[in-house]
């Protein structure tokens, strides 16, 4: 599947945010892999949509855990055979497990880390000295306005809180080797993690106090993502940008 130009690592990718990504990159001609968990289905949908916008397209699907570091480093090998020009890593996976911080679990908390934060850096970990190697690379990670904290996420706020740490330490640390690193930082978009995990009532004011007055589209998620995974974006660095129509915190 080699391709001249640098082809695209996407976790979940089947999905919402990570699906519209994966449509993004192919409807450019950007040769994308992308994982997915256990929704075959979802899977095999966003393989139809990619081939309705490009027939010519290289995109392969590949199931992956990314809290298992050892199943992280097998499906990144054999992307990278299939791919051998990849330069794009786009870590959009991710699980929320809300409650209040006195009532959270053990398990509740660690599953959020895990898949939330210690799943990107297994990921870029993976793909490092294959970007090294190039000395060219985007790293891009999606994040949420909890970032700043929000209430009965505390586990899934310390992640994304955790990110931007991880971001900018690679920008300065592989900067110099022409791999960049940054946050995409969404707002209230409607997903299926959307739908099930907020309340109306927090639907009701995200719109209240959201400048624009409307929910966001994975769409324009996916375009930010692919402007900073193109040769344009190579001077943006270490960044925290916000998608988010206007409003900078979460309730």
């Amino acid at each position: 599947m080699e391709s001249g130009s640098p082809a695209a690592f996407v976790t979940g990718g089947s999905r919402g945010i990570g699906r519209a990504i994966v449509l993004r990159l192919v409807k450019e001609g950007i040769p994308t892999a992308f994982t997915y968990v256990g929704n075959e289905a979802a899977m095999r949908e966003t393989q139809t949509l990619a081939a309705g916008l490009n027939t010519a397209a290289a995109l392969k699907a590949y199931r992956m855990d990314v809290t298992d570091s050892g199943e992280v480093e097998r499906v990144a090998d054999k992307v990278m055979e299939d791919f051998p020009t990849v330069g794009i890593v786009v870590n959009n996976a991710g699980i929320v497990r809300n409650n209040t911080a006195a009532m959270m679990s053990d398990e509740q908390w660690r599953e959020v880390i895990d898949a939330d934060l210690s799943g990107p850096f297994f990921v870029i970990r993976s793909f490092l000295t294959h970007l090294m190697g190039k000395r060219w690379g985007r790293i891009i990670n999606i994040s949420s306005l909890a970032q700043d904290g929000s209430s009965g996420q505390v586990n899934y706020a310390a992640a994304k809180a955790g990110l931007i740490g991880l971001t900018k330490t690679l920008a300065r640390e592989y900067g110099p080797r022409g791999i960049t690193s940054n946050i995409v930082t969404v707002g209230y978009v409607e997903t299926d993690m959307t739908d099930q995990h907020m309340a109306t009532k927090l639907h009701e004011i995200w719109l209240e106090y959201c400048p624009m007055k409307r929910i966001g589209t994975a769409e324009e998620i996916a375009s930010l993502v692919h402007y900073l995974a193109g040769a344009d974006a190579g001077f943006i660095n270490g960044e925290v940008i916000r998608v988010a129509g206007g409003l900078s915190y979460a309730p």
